[in-house]
């Protein structure tokens, strides 16, 4: 999920204080006769408030709508899915401070969260889980394989990928079935890609996290910015609710409601 520079929520906070103001100047029993105009004014601006507080309440403490524009998360989401995330998952945060308001749990190895980029806070990015505070990571790209506190992750090898939505060269493309601690999803590896970052060795500090795509290739991810800070993490993502793609829709129909 890159790319989505639209700051929505300093926009819809600003909104929400400038509204606020309208209104409460709106109510003010001070005003002549002459500022009638600016009276109006003030009244119609301020009647956006409920609408717009509600609008930023809900998507700051309780769902969000997402959508997703890359394949670094293939097979598990594919390009024009819609996710709906679950921001109460790992507490409710301060809208644009993004301070913790009410603990309510935090990452836990493979869920797929979404996080705001570590290079650039104002895009939002989705990953699954590999690495949470305290755990000793290890990835070697010649083998394709990550440890977890010395331990590796199960992986199985499922054939070659043919899936309906190629979003990257398909070639070399394989399908293996994964297992993190107890969730089971499927990731690709493509045996002709070599990255720059051959290996990788960390213990995950507090209030830090360690995320990968599962199209493990055509990724970037912790491998590549690093690790994620706790006050980065927007919420869980839970579900596919619509999936938009010139020419897909009967196959897209069959993703809707999909559980992550």
């Amino acid at each position: 999920m890159n790319d989505v520079h639209f700051d929505y929520e300093m926009v819809l906070f600003i909104g929400t204080i400038l509204t606020l103001c309208a209104y409460l100047m709106s109510r003010k029993k001070t005003f002549k006769s002459s500022d009638n105009k600016y009276l109006k004014f003030m009244a119609t601006t301020g009647s956006f408030f409920p609408v717009i507080f509600l609008v930023m309440s809900v998507r700051t403490f309780a769902f969000e709508p997402f959508r997703i524009p890359s394949s670094s998360m293939m097979p598990t989401l594919l390009t024009g899915d819609f996710i709906f995330v679950d921001k109460t998952a790992y507490g409710l945060k301060m809208p644009v401070f993004h301070n913790t308001l009410i603990e309510t749990g935090h990452p836990q190895r493979g869920d797929v969260f979404v996080f705001r980029s570590v290079e650039d806070p104002s895009v939002d990015i989705i990953k699954r889980v590999i690495g949470v505070p305290g755990d000793h990571i290890v990835y070697n790209q010649r083998t394709k394989q990550v440890f977890v506190n010395e331990k590796a992750i199960d992986v199985k090898f499922d054939g070659a990928y043919k899936g309906f939505y190629d979003d990257v060269n398909p070639i070399g493309l394989n399908q293996k079935a994964s297992n993190i601690n107890g969730k089971q999803h499927t990731i690709l590896h493509s045996n002709q890609v070599r990255h720059n970052y051959e290996y990788t060795d960390l213990v995950v500090p507090e209030g830090h996290y360690f995320g990968m795509g599962d199209n493990r290739d055509f990724s970037k991810d912790s491998r590549v910015f690093g690790l994620i800070p706790e006050k980065n993490v927007v919420g869980q993502a839970k579900m596919i609710w619509m999936h938009w793609r010139p020419g897909d829709f009967i196959e897209g129909l069959k993703r809707v409601g999909q559980a992550l």
